[in-house]
This record gives C-alpha cells, sequence and structure tokens, in this order.
C-alpha cells in the first residue's frame, strides 16, 4: 500500500442480479479532498459503505491504513420527536473525549449555543454542523461525508463546504464525500470522481465538468448554464442561513438558479 489512506482497486458489488459498483478505482490520501458525484443511483453511498468496510465486496480488494480513524457523516439521521437527547448527550454516546472537547467542536463548527437543545429540534443544517461535530470526536484521519448538506438551502451548503475545508486544513485529514451537484463543491475539492456505477471520469472539478461522460449524466444543468462555484464571499452564514459579518470574508457567486432565494428548505 502507497500512503493512502484508503485504496480501493477493482471494486465490484453486486446484490442479486443487480450491479451496485462495477471495477471502481480510488484513492484518499491524507489532507486531500475526493467529491464522488453521480446521479441518483450510481452507488455513491455503496462506494462509501465499502471504503469503511461497512459492507460486503464481491470483487476487489479496499487497504486502509493500520490504525485508520475515520469520521463518518451519514446522509441522514432520524431522530423520534418523543426522546428526551439534547446535543450534549447525542455527542456523548459511545464517544469518549476529554472536559471541554465537545463544548470546544461545538464552536468550531459554529453553533455553540445549541448545546443544550433538543436533537429533534435541530433544523437541517443544525443537524449537518452537529453530525459533523460528532464525526470530528473522533479525531480522524479520514472524514467520511454522505450528501454533507442535505436539507439545507444554497447559501448553507457553500458555508458547510467551506467549513469542511477550513477544518481539513487546520487538522490535516483526509475527505472523502458524495455530493449530487460538482458546482457547488468545487471551492472545497482538489479530486472528483464521477460515478455511475463504474467510474465515468475523474480528476480536477475543472477537467471533469467538461467530461463527455460528465455532460451526459448532467447535460441539463450543464446546457443550462450553471457555473461552477467560486469562491468570492464577503460575509458569512450562520447555522439558520442569516447573514453574519466576517472579518475577512470571500463572496459566492453562483449559478443562474442560486440568489439566495430561501425557499423551504432548511438553512445550513
Amino acid at each position: 500500500m502507497t500512503d493512502a489512506l484508503i485504496e480501493v482497486k477493482n471494486l465490484t458489488v453486486r446484490r442479486g442480479s443487480d450491479v451496485l459498483l462495477s471495477h471502481v478505482d480510488l484513492t484518499v490520501k491524507s489532507k486531500e479532498i475526493i467529491t464522488v458525484v453521480g446521479p441518483n443511483g450510481a452507488g455513491k453511498t455503496t462506494l462509501l459503505r465499502a471504503a469503511m468496510g461497512l459492507t460486503a465486496i464481491d470483487e476487489g480488494t479496499v487497504l486502509r491504513r493500520s490504525g485508520l480513524a475515520i469520521g463518518y457523516v451519514p446522509q441522514s439521521l432520524s431522530i423520534d420527536p418523543v426522546l428526551p437527547l439534547n446535543v450534549r448527550r447525542f455527542l456523548s454516546l459511545g464517544v469518549r473525549a476529554a472536559k471541554g472537547t465537545r463544548a470546544s467542536l461545538m464552536e468550531e463548527v459554529n453553533v455553540p449555543r445549541l448545546i443544550d437543545k433538543p436533537m429533534s429540534a435541530l433544523s437541517g443544517g443544525e443537524l449537518r454542523r452537529v453530525l459533523l461535530a460528532r464525526a470530528l470526536l473522533r479525531e480522524p484521519d479520514l472524514l467520511v461525508l454522505d450528501e454533507p448538506v442535505q436539507g439545507v438551502d444554497v447559501g448553507g451548503q457553500v458555508e458547510i463546504y467551506d467549513l469542511i475545508a477550513r477544518l481539513r486544513d487546520r487538522y490535516g485529514f483526509g475527505v472523502l464525500m458524495v455530493s449530487h451537484d460538482l458546482h457547488l463543491v468545487m471551492a472545497a475539492t482538489d479530486h472528483v470522481v464521477c460515478l455511475n456505477q463504474h467510474v465515468c471520469c475523474d480528476g480536477a472539478p475543472e477537467t471533469v465538468q467538461q467530461h463527455p461522460e460528465y455532460v451526459a449524466l448532467f447535460g441539463d444543468r450543464v446546457a443550462s448554464g450553471f457555473a461552477l462555484y467560486a469562491h468570492h464571499h464577503d460575509h458569512e452564514h450562520d447555522a439558520h442561513g442569516n447573514v453574519v459579518s466576517s472579518g475577512e470574508g470571500h463572496a459566492h457567486d453562483y449559478g443562474p438558479h442560486d440568489h439566495h432565494d430561501h425557499g423551504p428548505q432548511d438553512h445550513g
């Protein structure tokens, strides 16, 4: 094995007669952000689970660095609204941490006031940040995120992707994440893998967006003028999507349909 955190070679996963993944290769190294994009049913979650050893494989190999610590943010989490579980207690379940670590991580993901809030009362953006804080409690070498901005509007999505990139820079872990949309994750991604049961194409975000197989999968968005997200913002959002000032900011460039039009989705 190389210096990779995880190395997937010739991976094939079947369920009965259905081929979920076919001859997939993937490598994630320290300090590297790899984003897997593809349509619904492309096998993205299956790939993440196989890479972590949570899904049986039929062919190929998955090599993980010895002693690899993984922090995982799932695509969804169902919390019974009658369950008396607040954020502090949720962050304590099954994870040991030094005194003050949980509060410190809540500060780091920009939701410190939520520490005593019921889990069932969190918005979509708040929940994503709490799940991220829990993953960080494991002091991961590799952070695995399955749709980390699900249920969050566009402004909040950009902030969460920025946060992931800043955390990577600070802690030096590798990142493997799944997203539906390349145009929003460009600024926070080093390498993109376009998946549709097999690897259609991979490379730098700008290169992948031009690839014929990517255009074939996402042609409606490419044709409608969606541009890759360019990271230039002069403000930030809190967990509710409200604009807050920042000491050094950037500005947000979105595709033609993205104008901070906060619809019915939760804000991040």
